[in-house]
């Protein structure tokens, strides 16, 4: 063990250790070449300063936005009191941390390429291939959400005015995109609903056309379907809606929640009252011919009134579509940087100093010590051997 460890830390500054080497011997070397260590990082710094100058400044323009809120609407508010439709508002809810996923929309190949080819950017980061080019974006482009989910853009170009355009460009396109998304819960309500009102019309159409090629006979006039067929329909209607609530609540309730057995409840209930509705109805039908009108007339009835709630249910999600006004509201503007982000020429001289001052406070203490093997007759001996072996084994 060395007398360095062994000793005090405040003894280990004049200790000699095993290969003789003592902190005034580095002392020494480093004043022998006091000149050399000062003035070396001191040009090269000086250089690297004036290389800076020679370097494209580089212009940092940023935006702020905040993304669309998530709010209930009057028409998520009334399905609670719809037995039959409530179950959908929650198929629709709202998203969970909405910044974090409006950053990864900013960060789509969707919104990367419809700025390339707005900014012809393949040309002006010369770029062959349009996936080195999205890469080139990333880089120069820094896309952050903070704590109070304002999401700020910044974008580097070496031309000020393109970096603020490229900035803004990043909010216009992510509101394209939007507009191909259901991203709001009133819109994907009313997706939802534009699609069951769409099939229900068809359905209906298809319903009422079979409805008077039936025939309508003075049996089944008799029977009076207004009012006895005019129920099951309604019931039926109920109880398909139920299913659907049913359905969409398995994608966020336990069959153990209260809420979930009590649509059970609903649901069976429902079923209980159509088939008692349709035993009285059938035994109550016992004129011939009117059996096909009868089943034609309460199936028309059915899509009927599907269609008049699944209308209404429309018409109240595209209301608060509209009251969640612009999808993105823009806090601040990019505007033309007027002052250069890039280079740093200060940490660009004092950097390249320091690093110089390392290389040549290796450089002198690698110079001493060959210096003093050379004078060292044993290890001279070795270094002349091992010169020997190298060239033996390149040059046998």
């Amino acid at each position: 063990m060395s007398t360095i460890e062994n000793q005090p830390h405040l003894d280990a500054a004049t200790s000699v250790d095993d290969d003789g080497v003592s902190l005034l011997d580095v002392l020494q070397v480093i004043v022998d070449n006091l000149r050399l260590l000062v003035l070396g990082p001191l040009l090269i710094g000086l250089l690297a300063l004036g290389i800076s100058f020679t370097i494209r400044p580089t212009f940092t323009a940023s935006t702020k936005f905040l993304p669309p809120q998530q709010q209930q609407g009057a028409a998520a508010s009334m399905l609670q009191s719809l037995g039959a439709l409530g179950g959908l508002a929650g198929a629709a809810t709202g998203l969970k941390n909405p910044s974090d996923q409006y950053v990864a929309f900013l960060k789509t190949r969707s919104v990367q390429d419809a700025l390339i080819q707005r900014f012809a950017l393949q040309q002006r980061y010369d770029q062959n291939y349009l996936d080195s080019t999205r890469k080139e974006l990333e880089k120069n482009s820094l896309v952050s959400a903070g704590k109070d989910n304002i999401i700020t853009i910044q974008v580097d170009d070496k031309d000020p005015k393109v970096a603020a355009d490229m900035a803004n460009a990043y909010i216009e396109e992510l509101g394209h995109l939007l507009d191909r998304l259901a991203v709001t819960e009133a819109q994907q309500r009313r997706l939802f609903f534009e699609k069951q009102l769409s099939e229900t019309k068809l359905k209906l159409n298809d319903a009422e056309k079979a409805l008077a090629a039936s025939g309508v006979s003075a049996a089944a006039l008799n029977s009076n379907p207004v009012i006895a067929l005019e129920g099951p329909a309604r019931l039926r209607a109920q109880a398909t809606a139920q299913e659907v609530k049913i359905a969409s609540m398995r994608s966020y309730l336990t069959e153990r929640a209260p809420e979930f057995r009590q649509a059970l409840s609903e649901l069976s209930a429902l079923r209980t009252q159509l088939e008692k509705a349709e035993k009285e109805q059938a035994s109550g039908n016992n004129t011939a011919g009117s059996g096909d009108y009868i089943n034609k007339y309460r199936e028309y009835k059915y899509q009927e009134t599907l269609l008049e709630l699944f209308t209404r249910q429309f018409e109240l999600a595209k209301v608060d579509e509209s009251r969640e006004g612009a999808i993105v509201q823009v806090i601040d503007m990019a505007q033309i940087p007027e002052r250069k982000s890039k280079p740093n020429r200060s940490i660009i001289a004092i950097g390249s100093a320091v690093v110089a001052l390392f290389l040549l406070l290796t450089f002198v203490f690698t110079r001493n010590a060959l210096h003093a093997i050379e004078h060292d007759p044993v290890e001279s001996t070795r270094i002349a051997r091992l010169r020997q072996s190298i060239r033996a084994a390149f040059w046998k």
